[in-house]
């Protein structure tokens, strides 16, 4: 674990003045005037997941899209045709290599940029996205490491750009409805919560292609189309840890205030032995197959425990090489009732027509839908995911029009991230509970919500 602390953030901030970074009075006051009508917005990667943004925000009448950067040139000009498609004009493509989105930067025309590529390259790229004077949006985790962690807040915080994490998960149906329930005090004090990323993504050749092998790709920053399982099974190889843990805490974390009023405090992890991704490449390829010798410090399954400030405990797990469903497996728990998004079933104190029975969660989805999905549920239809990702992408361009942060900002985006290598160094220990940096320095006591689906705020 990164042995910062609040000093060495300090001297960062103070050399970052000094060197001319440009540090605000406060975190987050824009140095330039945003408000408009249209929101410009460039992009870092075009493959599989960064094609699915520029095609939704293309779709939307406030955006503009100037600049698209991929490495693979064929993704980018796929990006572009897509663009012109939609009624605009063809944006200016950046395929020069891997760092050629510097380049990119330089452009004054952009107001925000979306970075949607391999994960050790969010934070270098969402850094440069910053200290160009451009919000950033990153995908999912923010970063790999704490000191990456730590390098998003210290540079939002010393030029004074916002960093979005586009945590799509937070903006599902069901757990905004339980985020209503939960800050109008229906569960009563909440007191435990359990998610997970359970994913069978072998069943999708993600990991390993019909070959046995890592699949095509060059393992660089591009995300290209059929070369996800290069980059993304190295991971597993190298690590062990719960690699991909926000789509599940993200809601959990807005239900018990974490950064807010609430922050979390340690993690204890374990993980089992790794036999399914080795299995399938014998399966797929032989015995002889050109990754059979390859040995995988992933574990099939991780399971972390979670502790807050405020006394609550979490359960997290991780899995995406093993015969399964794909869960999110949330269970909200306070002193007054639970649910639980396995069987859609729910139990209130009181109010449940059975002592002790479940009941189904359907009127109470109702009675307790979000502002955001009451009032815009008809433009999400046919968004990705669902229709999550149309609140995700408009998040942030209403967080740049109004020049104000994003609903999930820069300590979200750490705090969260964090559990993969703290998740990584428990695990090395046997178990042992790690502790979490206070990324906030000490502001989550006095925080206000910024996520605020109830009232459709951004």
């Amino acid at each position: 674990m990164s042995k910062k602390n609040n000093i060495s953030r300090k001297e960062f901030v103070k050399t970052a003045a000094m060197t001319g970074v440009g540090l605000s009075v406060a975190p987050f006051s824009i140095l330039k005037s945003r408000k408009k009508n249209k929101v410009r917005i460039g992009f870092i990667g075009v493959g599989l997941r960064g094609t699915s943004h520029v095609r939704g925000f293309a779709q939307r009448p406030d955006v503009e899209i100037p600049a698209i950067c991929d490495k693979q040139e064929v993704n980018a000009k796929a990006a572009q045709k897509i663009v012109v498609d939609a009624g605009f004009d063809a944006p200016e493509l950046y395929t020069r290599g891997e760092t050629d989105y510097k380049r990119m930067l330089q452009r004054d025309d952009l107001d925000g940029v979306v970075i949607a590529t391999p994960w050790l390259w969010h934070v270098p790229m969402a850094v440069e996205t910053m200290k160009s004077g451009k919000y950033a949006a990153v995908e999912v985790p923010a970063a790999t490491t704490i000191d990456g962690c730590w390098e998003l807040v210290e540079t939002s915080e010393s030029t004074g750009m916002p960093c979005m994490l586009m945590e799509n998960a937070c903006y599902s149906r069901d757990v905004l409805a339980i985020l209503n329930m939960v800050r109008q005090g229906v569960f009563g004090e909440m007191v435990h919560a359990r998610c997970a990323y359970n994913h069978n993504l072998l069943a999708n050749t993600v990991l390993l292609n019909e070959k046995g092998d890592f699949g095509p790709g060059t393992g660089n920053y591009n995300n290209g189309k059929g070369g996800e399982s290069n980059w993304r099974t190295k991971h597993h190889v190298n690590r062990n840890g719960d690699l991909y843990p926000t789509h599940g805490i993200g809601p959990v974390a807005h239900w018990m205030d974490i950064n807010r009023g609430n922050r979390f405090r340690t993690i204890s992890s374990t993980a089992t032995k790794s036999r399914r991704l080795h299995s399938k490449i014998v399966e797929r390829g032989g015995h002889n197959a050109p990754k059979a010798d390859v040995e995988f410090k992933q574990g099939d399954m991780v399971t972390s425990t979670i502790t807050t400030a405020n006394g609550e405990s979490i359960i997290v797990t991780f899995s995406t090489t093993l015969p399964q469903v794909h869960d999110g497996d949330y269970r909200c728990q306070g002193t007054k009732g639970i649910w639980q998004v396995g069987n859609n079933s729910i139990y209130i104190e009181g109010v449940s027509p059975e002592q002790d029975s479940w009941e189904s969660f359907d009127k109470y989805q109702k009675k307790y839908q979000s502002a955001l999905w009451k009032n815009e549920a008809q433009n999400a239809e046919g968004a990705t995911h669902g229709g999550i990702d149309y609140f995700v992408r408009k998040a942030f361009v209403e967080s740049i029009k109004k020049n104000v942060s994003p609903p999930i900002d820069v300590y979200d985006a750490a705090a969260w991230s964090a559990i993969s290598p703290l998740s990584e160094e428990s695990v090395s220990l046997g178990g042992e509970p790690v502790e979490f940096p206070d990324f906030t320095d000490g502001k989550w006591m006095t925080n206000k919500h910024i996520f605020k689906p109830e009232s459709n705020g951004y």
